[in-house]
């Protein structure tokens, strides 16, 4: 029984206690007499207490069913941050560099032609010296290139540092302040999100520099072909040193 209905309880009892207890004005012209029925009021007074109890019941119930509903609502709303517009356009930013390669980029066809034509197996006797430097040219602005592209893929990444770091910031407070478990469970699915960026431009950073790696090497092979064949073709030019009879002083 709760505090409201014990105190109704005694109040009732106080005022019955108090009727039976106090003399009844009998008009002398009247003789009648009021009689009191105390088990007949003691058991409306328990009817009205046990009535009592149950309405307080039934309020406790409401009060719970309010209290689940509203611990449900937090539990279902929605995380008010959102990361995923800053994640697309660092992603992006990384995706333009990439796409902005010089001379050779990151397609098959395109590096395979390029190999054909700038870096063969080997030269042909036949080459000229102008095609040999063309081609020495191509591959030196192709290596230097590679190592450019690879440091503007590089200022990229650490300038998307500063604004991972405050995405960071913004969710971990999010997550600490949240109401609900679906914005717990949010919090964390956009923090992995975040790691999964840094991750792109890992990636991103380690193709720049193997192509830039690959553009140098590719270079340096091609040298010693190139400077094999310039051999061959000098050591194969004209019919080379005939000896010949020559008079060292003039005879008379």
């Amino acid at each position: 029984m709760s505090a409201s209905s014990r105190r109704a309880v005694r109040l009732i009892l106080i005022g019955g206690i108090a009727l039976i207890s106090s003399p009844f004005a009998v008009s002398p012209a009247h003789a009648q007499i009021a009689v009191f029925d105390a088990s007949n009021f003691a058991e409306n007074v328990l009817t009205a207490a046990r009535e009592l109890q149950q309405v307080n019941n039934e309020i406790q119930g409401l009060e719970n069913q309010a209290t689940m509903l509203i611990n449900q609502a937090k539990n279902l709303a929605s995380l008010p941050y959102s990361t995923l517009a800053q994640l697309d356009q660092s992603i992006s930013q990384t995706q333009q560099l990439l796409a902005q390669a010089q001379n050779i980029g990151y397609d098959v066809t395109t590096i395979d032609q390029a190999f054909t034509e700038v870096y063969p197996e080997t030269y042909s006797s036949t080459t000229t010296s102008t095609q040999l430097e063309a081609d020495a040219q191509s591959r030196w602005a192709n290596a230097r290139a590679g190592y450019q592209d690879a440091m503007n893929v590089q200022a990229g990444v650490v300038q998307n540092l500063a604004e991972t770091h405050a995405q960071v910031d913004a969710l971990v407070s999010s997550s600490q302040g949240a109401e609900g478990a679906l914005q717990a469970s949010q919090a964390g699915n956009q923090l992995l999100a975040i790691q999964s960026g840094q991750l792109a431009d890992i990636t991103s950073l380690l193709a720049a520099q193997g192509r830039a790696a690959a553009l140098a090497g590719a270079n340096d092979a091609e040298t010693q072909a190139q400077a094999q064949a310039q051999l061959n073709q000098f050591l194969s030019t004209g019919a080379g040193y005939q000896p010949q009879t020559v008079e060292m002083f003039h005879q008379q």
